[in-house]
């Protein structure tokens, strides 16, 4: 039997689904996010891109980056994704999302049947080299307290749906990869 997100419901139409990318900052989870959001649209899926950064910034404006704050701020993006599924969209979520236990609320909220948890599995030192904004070396200056991968941990998912190795793949390829699991 198909999983839930490749049917169509009663009427006809698509299910929601909730596609969660989590790694580290600068991993290439936005990027490769944004690729597949374009290619889901032209092929004519309602999607919503729910960027981390974008959220910090409007919905999760005043929240820090303590262990709460973060959990605070995963569950508002957990929230509206699981709104967008709920009305047959496919909701794309690209939030570093460090903690195990919170991914596992975010899924526990959109639905198991309708969440492919994606790992994008960069190492520390690449992500480093791609950082534009320079926020990892501030953290290692101390400027940046409780930053993921340098004063605070990231925990990589036990068992995501798929992993994403950008060192071996580029991003049109990870989206590619991704964009295979979802029917049209």
């Amino acid at each position: 039997m198909q999983p839930e997100y490749m049917q169509t419901n009663s009427s006809g139409s698509r299910t929601g689904l909730c596609l969660w990318f989590t790694g580290l900052p600068c991993s290439g989870k936005t990027t490769i996010a944004k690729l597949l959001n374009k290619k889901l649209m032209e092929k004519g899926r309602i999607t919503t891109l729910l960027d981390g950064d974008v959220v910090r910034t409007h919905l999760s404006k005043g929240l820090g980056f303590s262990k709460e704050d973060r959990a605070v701020n995963v569950l508002r993006i957990a929230f509206v994704a699981a709104e967008i599924v709920k009305h047959h969209g496919i909701a794309i979520c690209s939030a570093v999302s460090p903690y195990e236990k919170i991914r596992e609320e975010a899924e526990k909220m959109i639905g198991p049947e309708k969440f492919i948890l994606i790992y994008v599995n960069t190492p520390l030192e690449i992500c480093e080299k791609r950082d534009v904004k320079g926020m990892y070396a501030k953290a290692r200056r101390g400027e940046i307290r409780q930053f993921t991968g340098v004063d605070d941990p990231y925990e990589p998912p036990a068992h995501p749906d798929l992993e994403l190795n950008t060192i071996l793949l580029n991003p049109e390829e990870c989206a590619e990869k991704v964009l295979n699991l979802i029917p049209f």
